[in-house]
């Protein structure tokens, strides 16, 4: 089994819904996710997915959370913003666009600090 993985940040604001403490008031992160494909088998090429292809789909979608405010922005302006929700979120924006006849997205970590991270995989 091969597995890669790409690292990418994006920086944005939230306060949590239906919770007392700190994180209920407006406050911010920069955040760090972990993409990882995994596959048995190499294309022609020696690879299993071309990591600029990977990062490129990645960018995509944090593009749309990077310097936002993430209450405002769906599907979080209905659900939570939290760690395990935005790993789930972008788990599912890139999981069709990955899948190929080799290989297939394993798993999605959020880091929204250097000590804390939630992991989305199906």
């Amino acid at each position: 089994m091969f597995i890669l993985k790409v690292i990418k940040t994006f920086s944005a604001a939230h306060n949590l819904r239906d919770y007392k403490g700190k994180c209920e008031k407006l406050h911010g992160h920069n955040w760090k996710v972990e993409v990882e494909v995994q596959g048995n088998k190499l294309g022609k090429s020696g690879m299993l997915i071309d990591f600029h292809d990977l990062k490129k789909k990645v960018e995509d979608v944090l593009a749309k959370l990077d310097h936002g405010y993430l209450n405002e922005i769906a599907p979080f302006d209905k659900i939570n913003p939290t760690s395990e929700n935005l790993a789930k979120y972008i788990f599912k924006s890139l999981n069709s666009q990955l899948a190929t006849r080799n290989s297939q997205l394993s798993k999605v970590t959020v880091w929204e600090s250097d000590t804390a991270c939630a992991t989305y995989k199906e």
